[in-house]
């Protein structure tokens, strides 16, 4: 059955103009996003067909390529992943609002939360603060296990020249979720805290993301 034959009044864009977003049952939410099907399939029966093998938290963490093998089109799948980065910068604003002063490692972690939590390797970044610690900058330094041997200070303080910062802060994830500091987090921290001395551009912190939760170096004394 095509959408056309489904009766107007029960179609989902027309239920969702007349009862409300919150009638709409998750298939329909999703044909709404998708627009239509194609020749096989309308759009509600794609988003059922999807929805029994991923319901929405486990499609936030398909990729593009695993979209469009799902949804046989890439443009569904430009769609769902363009949902699902809105739905991540909504979220970053309602937590930090327009406010880009980091004042806490928690305003650190409102951040950055969205973006690295359910990431599935290790991402260290460089969050890079003028005089009033406003967000001038960020750079994501490298992706993968953090080993001191491949981090090197430059990486993280050519970019804080460039953009005349007055200090910066290091952050990356840890993606079991358990957000305890390894000794090499503390040794890749010490060694850029030593650089940035040198070079007089403060390292403020380190925060490790974990599930819902951080740990700030600087609290626990790691960074003076």
């Amino acid at each position: 059955m095509k959408i056309k034959d489904i009766p107007w009044d029960n179609r989902p864009g027309m239920r969702l103009k007349k009862e409300g977003v919150s009638k709409l049952s998750n298939a329909e939410l999703l044909a709404v996003v998708l627009g239509r099907g194609n020749y096989k399939e309308n759009a509600i029966d794609i988003s059922n067909r999807v929805l029994n093998s991923y319901n929405f938290d486990k499609m936030s963490d398909l990729s593009f390529h695993e979209l469009k093998e799902e949804f046989k089109n890439q443009v569904p799948a430009m769609k769902i992943r363009a949902m699902y980065e809105i739905f991540k910068r909504t979220n970053k604003l309602k937590k930090v609002g327009n406010r880009i002063k980091i004042k806490t490692a928690e305003d650190v972690f409102n951040y950055f939360v969205d973006k690295l939590q359910d990431k599935k390797k290790e991402h260290f970044y460089a969050l890079y603060l003028d005089t009033k610690n406003q967000i001038i900058d960020e750079q994501e330094v490298s992706v993968g296990i953090l080993n001191a041997s491949l981090i090197h200070p430059r990486e993280v303080f050519n970019p804080a020249i460039k953009a005349s910062a007055n200090s910066l802060i290091l952050v990356h994830n840890h993606p079991s979720g358990d957000n305890s500091p390894s000794k090499e987090d503390e040794t890749v921290t010490k060694m850029l805290y030593n650089a940035g001395d040198l070079l007089g551009i403060k390292v403020l912190d380190h925060v490790i993301i974990g599930k819902d939760s951080f740990t700030s170096l600087k609290e626990k004394g790691i960074l003076s």
